[in-house]
């Protein structure tokens, strides 16, 4: 599954690597577990929600519908 951030201040979801969404979280709640919270949003967005975690959201990439 691919994940797309948004930070509250942009306009546009740019998809993240697993990498990347750890940084993002750690630097959002601290010492707590980022590895946890991590699941946490993986599991929650599974059902087309949003979660925010400090100024980030978090949801998952939706496939983009090509025409032919």
């Amino acid at each position: 599954m691919k994940i797309q951030t948004q930070y509250n201040y942009e306009k546009t979801w740019t998809t993240t690597n697993e990498a990347d969404l750890l940084r993002i979280i750690e630097e959002e709640i601290g010492d707590a577990d980022p590895k946890g919270t991590l699941e946490y949003v993986k599991e929650a967005i599974k059902g087309g929600k949003i979660i925010t975690v400090g100024s980030c959201r978090f949801k998952k990439e939706e496939p983009q519908n090509v025409s032919k």
